[in-house]
């Protein structure tokens, strides 16, 4: 009985667990192999809980911990998801580990099972990167009940070299659009014209509502005020301006969803709707791209790669610099917190420019560089293999 009554008792499979409260706070782990383990570790926990509430001290609180609350805190977050997706891949290795615990040292486990498993040093650190993000909130903004941060000091996250390893921007020719919107489904085309016309990213693209709408009569089109949230950076809201090829597919799905633009629905066989309500698309970058991108014979082009293809369309029409900077949300000291009638009407007829072809040569090194090998790996006769010769 004096086991039990400390709240710690033999479980049904043979190994010993803690199940007790301590004022608020349930102590409950599995898996000892022992009593006098399972009481060591109660021990430990309840001197940890003591010392917080006598002295003000900052509890212990493991990475999982930390990880749900970021994710709770941040769910109307735009890239929300995707952090999801890169913290999901970190748990296994740091989850289980106090938050003073996370460091270099400690991930790189994860860093080496990653690079074995063929990632990229860009998606390693973007996993690095919102582990280094949580722990600095914990070192910074997040406070318990005495005042104090949840972790005294942040840890210096190592990020591994992009020089070398990083893939170069691939836009593409207007040839090659033509070939990849004949093998999208129609939602996705609808989603890729649109980014070819605006250059804004996947993740707006997805996440944009018709809430953010206003209307500009007198030009006939659109813009949409796009808040800080879902903004990379998140400095402020920023303005996406739609040419007449962007603001077509916005009418073209107008009354689909009542909160988003962009919607997904199945349709039956004979192409109507099918049941239930259009969804919104978490993100453009999904089985339908992966295979319409190779269909087309694009190799790994990403989502991405249409926003780079904007960019360079602006460069070869002739706009400035500064439009650039606008349209495509880079930074730029000069832009004006609020943009004025006159800035919209200059981004529309920038965006106008690269509404069609207009027979300019827009091919990057990386795309003359990707047909050179091609032309080369087809001059070049195979191999007939050697015959042996009969005795």
């Amino acid at each position: 009985m004096g086991r039990k009554t400390t709240g710690i008792y033999l479980g049904e499979n043979g190994s010993w667990q803690v199940d007790r409260w301590y004022a608020t706070t349930r102590l409950r782990q599995r898996g000892f192999g022992s009593f006098e383990e399972a009481e060591g570790w109660l021990i430990k926990r309840l001197e940890q809980l003591r010392a917080t509430e006598l002295h003000g001290e900052r509890p212990e609180r493991r990475f999982s911990e930390a990880a749900a609350y970021y994710l709770l805190k941040h769910k109307d977050k735009a890239s929300i998801v995707s952090e999801a997706y890169h913290l999901q891949s970190v748990m296994p290795t740091i989850g289980d580990l106090p938050i003073n615990q996370v460091h270099d040292r400690t991930l790189a486990p994860h860093v080496q099972l990653r690079l074995a498993a063929g990632r990229k040093h860009k998606t390693i650190n973007l996993e690095l990167g919102i582990v280094r993000r949580i722990l600095n909130l914990c070192a910074m903004s997040w406070r318990d009940e005495n005042g104090n941060t949840w972790l005294e000091q942040a840890p210096h996250i190592t990020m591994l070299p992009l020089v070398g390893h990083q893939r170069e921007p691939t836009p593409i020719s207007w040839h090659q659009q033509a070939i990849l919107l004949r093998h999208l489904p129609p939602h996705l085309v609808r989603m890729a014209l649109f980014t070819l016309n605006c250059g804004v990213r996947d993740d707006v693209v997805c996440s944009l509502k018709w809430e953010w709408e206003i209307r500009i009569p007198e030009l006939g089109i659109s813009v949409f005020e796009v808040p800080a949230g879902h903004v990379k950076g998140r400095r402020r809201s920023r303005v996406l301006v739609c040419n007449s090829v962007a603001q077509f597919i916005i009418e073209s799905v107008r009354g689909q969803h009542p909160e988003y633009v962009f919607v997904y629905q199945r349709l039956k066989k004979d192409g109507s709707p099918g049941k239930g309500m259009p969804h919104p698309i978490e993100t453009m970058n999904n089985t339908a791209w992966q295979r319409a991108r190779s269909e087309a014979g694009l190799g790994d082009l990403h989502v991405h790669d249409l926003r780079h293809t904007t960019g360079m369309r602006l460069r070869e029409a002739g706009v400035s610099e500064a439009s650039c900077a606008d349209i495509l949300w880079h930074s730029s000291r000069s832009m004006t917190h609020h943009y004025s009638m006159a800035q919209v009407v200059e981004l529309h007829a920038a965006l106008e420019k690269i509404k069609e072809d207009s027979g300019r040569w827009n091919k990057s090194l990386a795309t003359l560089r990707m047909e050179q090998e091609a032309a080369r790996s087809a001059a070049t006769p195979p191999k007939v293999p050697r015959q042996e010769k009969t005795p």
